[in-house]
């Protein structure tokens, strides 16, 4: 996977001159330090199995972690009551986990997940990641 490392805020993209939003690039464990220990094993568990399907690149920032294969499959955002997953699909998931969707582009949607345990990161979930992961690859 080929990538593109912005000369202002030095964040790796998919594309030259990707639009995005400078701001400093960190280290996945700043961004979970502030947080409660349980809410890093839940991203090391989400880690794992994107992982497991091939390359991936981590982007850390201050309020969250990108998943990146050849553009973003997913976001991981550690808040004050759980750990938010922001999974980036075609289309919908329909199902009672997903708390919220939002409308990224024309084709692709975000379904936020939260997270409060590492065993919540499931089969099912596992399943979600993985479809993103292959919708994110091309």
């Amino acid at each position: 996977m080929t990538r593109w490392t912005c000369p202002s805020c030095e964040r790796e993209f998919g594309r030259t001159r990707q639009s995005h939003v400078c701001v400093p690039a960190g280290t996945i464990d700043e961004t979970f330090t502030p947080h409660r220990p349980e809410w890093r094993a839940i991203f090391d568990a989400i880690l794992a199995h994107v992982q497991s399907l091939g390359p991936v690149h981590t982007d850390a920032v201050k309020v969250g972690v990108f998943l990146k294969t050849d553009r973003t499959l997913a976001e991981v955002r550690p808040r004050a009551r759980a750990v938010d997953l922001m999974l980036v699909l075609p289309h919908k998931i329909d199902n009672e986990r997903v708390r919220r969707t939002m409308r990224v582009s024309a084709d692709l949607i975000a379904n936020v997940v939260a997270f409060t345990e590492a065993r919540q990161v499931d089969e099912e979930v596992r399943a979600w990641l993985t479809e993103a992961y292959d919708a994110a690859s091309g």
